[in-house]
């Protein structure tokens, strides 16, 4: 519906949407739900990896946990290959290290530029929603019934309604933590959820939506039907802060984390850390990722109990490409945002650090009675 009302000058002018030139109806989440519905087995990968997470941010289970995966999902074809692998690896590395695949399917833009999987399914500007996000649901209960648990971006805030209770953890990002709409939305989603330090590498956006979502929080929404609601929360008690550089420099390092783990107890929360290794961290170098990641597994070995988890962005194949005019000419396997890791360096850098960490997280089992953890 658009108002007209008459100006001074007597003739009927438009009021509202004069730059809207179409409203396409959506098919509702629960529409969205019932064309690709929870498994039994996706629901219990789902239930298992959130319970997980929590019980590493209560400091029960000693092991981190690492969010690994393409910066962005645009083949569901090439992120199953992936995921296939990484089933398989996480198992190697279970008793070590808890394994969460980065299935990434909206991405956050400064200007423009491909907005994700479920923006932009055809990659080709035609912004076909209603078969992204059917598509991207059905990716996650395949992902789910493969064992896989998986964290995603919560970016849009009616997203969450059609793919959340596939999800088990979310992050909200560095250009959106200072949102006061996704730090209402974080403080309703039933996963533990990552706050980014802001892009100038400061934290008390960060700190600030922590304490935030912990509150109850009451707003417009939509229900399953998809009629506008009134969402009321009662507050998310898991959020925690993830480190991802800013202002040109890294905070990863010791100092760094040490700092941060100050702020967050000077504001009366739980000192749980996520490392992302990507972004300023490697200063925007994929190949400098794994560095990173050992580089916080020595800070772990070292007696650090703040950094509870790290994430990583990795693909079937290192680098990445522009999307091209002919879709056909899209290489296999190689990102289309932030340039990956290949499988190869995945696998060996998490070798490597469950190697690593194995005698600390015993030590830590042993002394600390950390009894939930089931391997697998």
């Amino acid at each position: 519906m658009t108002t007209i009302a008459a100006s001074s000058t007597g003739r009927d002018v438009a009021l509202e949407n004069i730059n809207v030139v179409g409203l396409d109806a959506m098919p509702t989440p629960a529409d969205v739900h019932a064309a690709a519905p929870v498994t039994p087995a996706a629901a219990r990968t789902v239930e298992a990896g959130r319970a997980a997470l929590r019980a590493i941010l209560e400091r029960r289970d000693p092991r981190p946990f690492i969010v690994v995966g393409p910066c962005s999902i645009h083949d569901p074809a090439a992120a199953l290959d992936y995921a296939a692998r990484l089933k398989a690896l996480a198992e190697e590395v279970a008793e070590q290290i808890f394994i969460v695949m980065r299935v990434y399917f909206e991405k956050p833009r400064t200007s423009t530029g491909w907005k994700g999987y479920v923006n932009d399914p055809r990659m080709d500007d035609s912004f076909h929603i209603e078969e992204g996000i059917t598509a991207a649901r059905r990716l996650l209960v395949q992902l789910a019934e493969l064992g896989l648990p998986t964290g995603s971006e919560a970016l849009d805030p009616m997203s969450p309604q059609y793919l959340a209770d596939l999800i088990s953890w979310y992050a909200i990002g560095a250009r959106t933590t200072e949102s006061q709409t996704h730090r209402e939305m974080a403080s309703g989603l039933s996963t533990p959820v990552g706050f980014k330090n802001g892009t100038d590498g400061g934290l008390d956006v960060a700190v600030n939506a922590i304490q935030s979502a912990a509150h109850p929080h009451s707003f417009l929404g939509i229900n399953a039907e998809g009629r506008t609601a009134i969402v009321r929360t009662r507050g998310n008690a898991y959020g925690h802060l993830v480190l991802r550089g800013g202002g040109g420099r890294p905070n990863y390092d010791t100092v760094s984390v040490k700092l941060a783990e100050r702020s967050l107890q000077k504001a009366k929360l739980p000192a749980s850390i996520v490392i992302d290794c990507s972004h300023a961290n490697s200063l925007k170098d994929p190949s400098l990722q794994p560095l990173v990641l050992m580089d916080c597994v020595h800070q772990i070995k070292e007696g650090s109990q703040a950094i509870v988890g790290m994430m990583i962005e990795s693909h079937l194949h290192a680098g990445n490409q522009p999307i091209p005019a002919n879709l056909a000419d899209l290489k296999y396997g190689v990102s289309v945002t932030d340039a990956c890791i290949d499988w190869e360096a995945t696998r060996s850098v998490l070798l490597r650090a469950r190697d690593e960490l194995a005698p600390v997280l015993e030590a830590r089992r042993r002394a600390e009675g950390c009894t939930e953890f089931i391997p697998g």
